[in-house]
């Protein structure tokens, strides 16, 4: 089952960004980490899903040798679901902006999960 957990801010040096995520992973013990794949409606990959692809590669590349797999995902939708859940609580709206990355991730990550 999924969980949330705070999203990450960006610090705008992505090699920083990228050795947060590996100290997060080795932290957690994780075994896959599962890059949202941002396709068009219609399922194209365009400039954002190459950008997605060529991070997780990046990824993939500073966990090598750990045991850890990187994955993309489709994350279509997710950010939508998010918000239908986060309106669905008791969160006023400014605490349901400031969740709704967390619970998209939350849903890509459970969505991965079921397909398993």
């Amino acid at each position: 089952m999924a969980f949330p957990r705070p999203a990450l801010q960006r610090s705008g040096d992505p090699e920083r960004d990228r050795k947060v995520i590996v100290e997060l992973v080795t932290e957690t013990e994780a075994s896959t980490v599962v890059v949202g794949l941002p396709l068009s409606l219609d399922g194209q990959e365009r400039d954002m899903a190459r950008a997605a692809r060529e991070e997780a590669g990046e990824l993939d590349r500073l966990l090598s040798g750990s045991g850890v797999t990187v994955t993309t995902w489709d994350e279509r939708f997710t950010t939508v679901s998010a918000e239908h859940a986060l309106r669905a609580s008791t969160k006023s709206p400014r605490e349901r902006r400031a969740a709704v990355d967390s619970a998209a991730a939350t849903v890509l990550l459970q969505s991965w999960l079921d397909r398993r």
